[in-house]
């Protein structure tokens, strides 16, 4: 049996020289069975049991907001942190973090399968020929319908095995929706149609015509025989699905709608579009009940809290991302610098406590909110050239030149002499601050290990920035759902 032996390879830094010049420093490789390693990533893991958990305990003993614990602006507090649900008079007070697995489609027609706790991906498939543009699961979590840029839609299963596709439409799908007992769903296209289908036999129903122009986005309620739809024609439509006819039409905005969302509590639309403006209708009285204005651009999306129904996030095509209260005219809470592009999609967890946004910039993000006493310097908040200005990464963490970070073996910084500097670990509370200057450890002999970190704690890696505020970033994939 072959053993596995860590060493580590010594080549020149800047300038080593060949022969005998250059004493210049040394970078540190970590080779196996003559195998050079990648380089190791750090990944934050996302986990909302303990927070859920929790709250389960303390329910039986909350009777009010003030029998909540309370959240004190410090790191060592991120213990009592509780799920989105427990905070209902203060939506923007904390986010806990987890998720499970989300999917993602891309213009080149694959599907990429994020862990949520890892934020990895986990697989890709091409599942359309064509750019995917709309992907709904059904209200039941077993069934997801997908549809592309020729106009075909797609039945998959929860375990993305495709089942069954065809063409629906002769243009682009741009959006889709289940009725609420899944038994329905709706297609809107540029051909400035929305189609009814039968879900189980895969057959059309009902063609609703009324927009002049493209139709961009629909919305099924959620409780009633009932659609929304926006257009390039700048209208807003309520549609009877069983007859096909027009309820009302709305025409407060002065460009193309892009997005609109029913909340759950099935009184209010939200409307998104190209005239910068957030429009919240009250059905009941069929009459606009507020705008929300901050967005520098289009608002390209718009997406409903699961647990907060006074709570919605909007995506702008300058990249921003903003959180809006019912009530408030400013907004709650927001990112200036979310994207680089047009964030095209955005989809919150059910538990509520992460926002996926997808962009035209060819990522895919994962937000969560700052936790007790964590920084907001980090480029998504200042601003891209800012942070090069501070030099601060993703995360709010200034950079570091350290790129050989092995898990299990600490955290060393290779000297100009050959020695190693052990990277000073932060200040702990309760454990007084850290040494005044890096201990020099004498450099190993070659081919062995390095001698441990002297005044290392049992269970802490001393990496640097490891205690310090970081906002929690995935990246990848392609501009998604």
């Amino acid at each position: 049996m072959s053993s596995y032996t860590p060493r580590r390879e010594y080549t020149p830094r800047d300038g080593g020289g060949g022969g005998g010049g250059g004493g210049g420093g040394y970078g540190s490789r970590i080779v196996f069975d003559g195998k050079r390693m990648r380089k190791s990533i750090q990944r934050r893991t996302v986990d909302y049991n303990h927070s859920v958990t929790r709250w389960l305990q303390l329910t039986p003993h909350v009777k009010g907001k003030r029998d909540l614990p309370y959240l004190r602006p410090d790191p060592n507090f991120i213990v009592d942190l509780l799920p989105p649900s427990a905070y209902t008079s203060n939506p923007m007070n904390a986010w806990t973090p987890e998720g499970r697995r989300l999917v993602t489609g891309s213009s080149s027609g694959e599907f990429t399968l994020w862990n949520g706790l890892t934020f990895n991906f986990e697989t890709i498939l091409q599942a359309h020929d064509t750019a995917v543009r709309a992907m709904k699961w059904s209200h039941n979590d077993d069934w997801m319908v997908t549809a592309d840029h020729h106009g075909f839609i797609k039945y998959w299963q929860s375990n993305m095995n495709p089942l069954k596709v065809f063409q629906g439409h002769k243009e682009a799908i741009r959006d889709l929706s289940f009725s609420p007992g899944d038994a329905r769903f709706a297609t809107c296209s540029d051909d400035s149609t929305i189609k009814i289908w039968n879900f189980h036999e895969g057959i059309e129903e009902r063609t609703l015509t009324g927009h002049g122009w493209d139709v961009k986005c629909v919305d099924w309620h959620p409780q009633k025989s009932l659609l929304a739809s926006g257009s390039k024609d700048n209208l807003v439509k309520l549609w009877d699905p069983k007859t096909g006819r027009t309820l009302t039409t709305l025409h407060d905005h002065k460009n193309t709608v892009l997005g609109l969302q029913w909340n759950k509590n099935g009184n209010w639309l939200a409307t998104a579009a190209r005239d910068q403006l957030v429009k919240i209708y009250d059905i009941r009285m069929m009459k606009e009940l507020q705008t929300f204005r901050g967005h520098k651009k289009e608002v390209c999306s718009v997406a409903w809290h699961p647990q907060h129904e006074a709570l919605l996030a909007t995506g702008g095509s300058e990249g921003s991302i903003m959180f809006w209260t019912m009530g408030q005219s400013e907004p709650s809470g927001g990112m200036e610098n979310a994207h680089d592009s047009n964030v095209w999609s955005l989809d919150w967890h059910p538990v509520g406590h992460i926002l996926v946004s997808g962009s035209n910039d060819h990522t895919t993000r994962f937000w969560t909110r700052n936790r007790p006493g964590e920084s907001m310097q980090d480029k998504f908040n200042v601003g891209i050239q800012k942070a090069a200005e501070l030099g601060l990464t993703d995360s709010g963490a200034a950079q570091d030149d350290d790129n050989d970070f092995v898990p299990g073996l600490g955290n060393y910084n290779m000297g100009h002499g050959g020695g190693f500097d052990m990277s000073p670990m932060a200040g702990i509370p309760g454990l007084g601050g850290g040494p005044p200057g890096p201990p020099r450890l004498p450099g190993p002999p070659m081919g062995g290990l390095p001698p441990p970190p002297m005044g290392s704690i049992p269970g802490l890696d001393n990496r640097p920035g490891m205690w310090r505020g970081k906002r929690h970033t995935g990246k990848g994939g392609d501009m998604g759902y």
